[in-house]
């Protein structure tokens, strides 16, 4: 059963290559799969802008999302180093290591992790951005869960490079730029959606996802009919507040 998971994974993982593709939801899918296979309890997803900034674009918990916005703002921890790098870098045990990255290990213990392990995406000498894996207790994560964690990260970087392929007047950069620049919006949705129905972000996220897919629309158009308050998404909204 988890062999014909994992096969279903890189099938949909590969499976980018048309018109309509949504890098967000798409690298969302990748930071489930990663927490259902890889025996790890969050994962984070880091891609660079067309200045070679890293950026926030991927998160499956909440506390993972905390942690990799610190780690940007501080400019400290594993991901980044994995980034810059463009190799894996991981630590078992947070706790063991605090002289290692003292702020982001702060941190990470506020948010409940005590173990990291972070894999480039990068395909030869192009480096996107990074996958990074999260454990609640300390302990390294097993090799063989990095090995398919790495090409889980290598097929991702490969399906992101091939858009370009397919829309030929479109550099990688502005794919992930616009990637970036669509985050923002749907993170300005889900505030909307959060204070306006009374609901957790996760919600909030969950309902915007769950309705770009059941109208087959881009995640950042639906976000921006909902700070535009269209009346197109008057239907989410009580099915958000049922």
């Amino acid at each position: 059963m988890l062999d014909r998971r994992i096969t279903q994974t890189f099938v949909e993982l590969a499976d980018t290559l048309v018109l309509q593709f949504d890098a967000i939801d798409f690298l969302h899918t990748l930071t489930e799969r990663c927490v259902e296979l890889l025996e790890v309890d969050a994962v984070g997803i880091l891609l660079a802008d067309q200045r070679g900034a890293l950026n926030l674009v991927a998160a499956s918990t909440e506390q993972a999302r905390m942690l990799e916005l610190f780690q940007l703002q501080d400019e400290e921890g594993p991901c980044l180093d994995c980034f810059h790098t463009g190799q894996p870098v991981a630590c078992a045990d947070l706790n063991q290591e605090p002289q290692r990255w003292p702020r982001f290990t702060v941190a990470a213990r506020e948010q409940g992790f005590s173990a990291v392990h972070a894999v480039p995406m990068r395909l030869r000498e192009q480096i996107v951005g990074a996958l990074n894996l999260f454990r609640t207790a300390p302990g390294a994560i097993p090799e063989d869960a990095v090995e398919l964690a790495q090409s889980f990260a290598n097929v991702a970087t490969i399906s992101i490079l091939q858009v370009r392929a397919l829309r030929h007047s479109e550099m990688v950069t502005e794919q992930l730029q616009n990637a970036l620049n669509s985050r923002i919006v749907i993170e300005q949705a889900k505030g909307i959606l959060t204070e306006r129905l009374q609901i957790g972000v996760a919600d909030a996220f969950s309902l915007l996802r769950t309705y770009a897919r059941n109208s087959n629309q881009l995640l950042s158009d639906v976000a921006q009919q909902v700070i535009a308050r269209s009346p197109e998404v008057a239907r989410m909204m009580k099915a958000g507040k049922a």
